[in-house]
């Protein structure tokens, strides 16, 4: 009896967008060498692990959960103190080893409080995850010998004998590690995407009594499921805990939380690659726009709630419809309808950012004096004409958005009709 093997054809655009990926990593501290491009950079890798992660639960499992920090933070907090043992020569191990440390406690929690946040799904899932996270940073502040109280627990990561000069102390160093871990776990992460788990997943978010009914057990797959994300997760607060060298009870709060859903939802958590996008947003939100305004809480949540009503998609979602249009040669027929949008869309901002700045002005800057500088123009935060100025720009601009939105939309739709005629002529073909 013969055998015959039989191959897959090579899929030459995964190796390239995983190879650009890869590239993309590797010369992106050659590009932006600043200090504080360095560092950013570094946060982009933690939060792509994080919110990856984080989307096993949310986006492949349609489990909603409002504790996720849980586990990033206990493996921040296990990794600091592996770290401080390993500078006490009390353990020895590689400090390139040690955000393991944190995956393997995430993984560890994970399996303790993942059998009981999952034996429930939905509603009742976020509920317990939030009571969860809420009895951790609870714990953080009981015990301080542990959490190290409000001032957090410091390390250092300059220990032990340098290997071919690599010391962890340059910051362009412990990036490259930080790399080098962000690759292979979302690498890792999207061959779980792939296996029969990973699929199973998706099942049971879509069709859970369909799921039942051929024979899985669901809370079985969401708590395996949830033990993979913690594990993954406590990664990334491992390298967390190494780039900053001080873990706080802040990593474990509700805020870090929010922050993983938000950016998740933002980026597009239907889309494996939306996490990334949202983890890059996340950075530059909390380093970049809460350096140019106080208010940046309050854009954010704006910005927020123009994807939820717009695009609830996430921006992969925006990316992946404008392909499609683009894969049939039609981007053109909607180029200007963009560029109107992004034009009146700038004016709203500009006309509520104005009044936004004007208030924070007056709450928080009143003493140093009435004027205040916004984009490039002066305005007064007590004058009448400065005011009234703002609301007009906002409401022409959202005059003239609803107006374009509208014609967009109608060009967008006979797009789409001459898409599928396209596609159905092509199958006739």
């Amino acid at each position: 009896m013969r055998t015959y093997y039989k191959f897959k054809p090579l899929n030459l655009g995964r190796w390239i967008i995983w190879s650009l990926f890869a590239l993309v990593m590797l010369v992106a501290p050659l590009i932006f060498t600043s200090q504080l491009s360095a560092t950013m950079l570094a946060q982009m890798g933690i939060a792509i692990i994080a919110c990856l992660s984080y989307n096993i639960l949310l986006g492949q499992g349609g489990m909603l959960s409002f504790g996720h920090a849980v586990y990033t933070g206990l493996g921040s907090y296990m990794a600091i103190h592996a770290l401080n043992m390993v500078t006490a020569g009390t353990l020895h191990l590689p400090v390139s080893l040690v955000p393991m440390v944190g995956g393997l406690a995430g993984m560890g929690f994970a399996v303790l409080l993942g059998y009981v946040t999952t034996r429930k799904s939905g509603t009742p899932f976020a509920m317990i995850t939030m009571g969860v996270a809420e009895l951790v940073f609870a714990m953080s502040l009981m015990f301080s010998e542990f959490f190290g109280g409000e001032a957090g627990v410091s390390g250092n990561r300059v220990s032990g004998e340098a290997f071919f000069g690599i010391t962890y102390g340059p910051q362009i160093q412990i990036y490259y590690l930080i790399a080098i871990y962000t690759f292979v776990c979302v690498a890792l992460m999207y061959a779980f995407t792939q296996t029969p788990l990973g699929r199973i997943l998706n099942a049971v978010r879509d069709n859970p009594e369909r799921v039942e009914f051929i024979g899985y057990n669901t809370q079985r797959v969401r708590y395996l499921s949830f033990i993979i994300a913690g594990l993954f997760a406590g990664i990334a607060g491992g390298l967390g805990a190494l780039n900053f060298e001080i873990v706080t009870a802040e990593v474990v709060g509700a805020g870090r939380s929010g922050a993983y859903l938000l950016f998740t939802f933002l980026g597009g958590a239907t889309f494996f690659f939306g996490p990334i996008l949202g983890a890059i947003l996340m950075v530059i939100a909390f380093v970049l726009l809460s350096e140019f305004t106080k208010a940046w809480l309050l854009y954010l949540g704006l910005v927020f709630l123009f994807m939820v009503i717009y695009a609830p998609g996430g921006f992969a979602s925006l990316l992946m419809m404008n392909l499609r249009v683009a894969a049939f040669g039609k981007l053109r027929q909607v180029a200007v309808s963009y560029l109107a949008l992004l034009v009146t869309g700038l004016l709203i901002l500009m006309g509520a950012g104005a009044m936004i700045e004007m208030v924070y002005h007056l709450q928080l800057n009143a003493a140093m004096g009435d004027n205040l500088q916004f984009m490039g123009v002066t305005l007064n935060a007590k004058g009448v004409d400065s005011w009234v100025g703002s609301a007009l720009v906002m409401l022409t601009g959202l005059g003239l958005f609803e107006v374009t939105r509208r014609h967009y939309l109608h060009e967008w739709g006979l797009i789409q009709t001459d898409i599928e005629k396209e596609i159905k002529r092509r199958e006739a073909a």
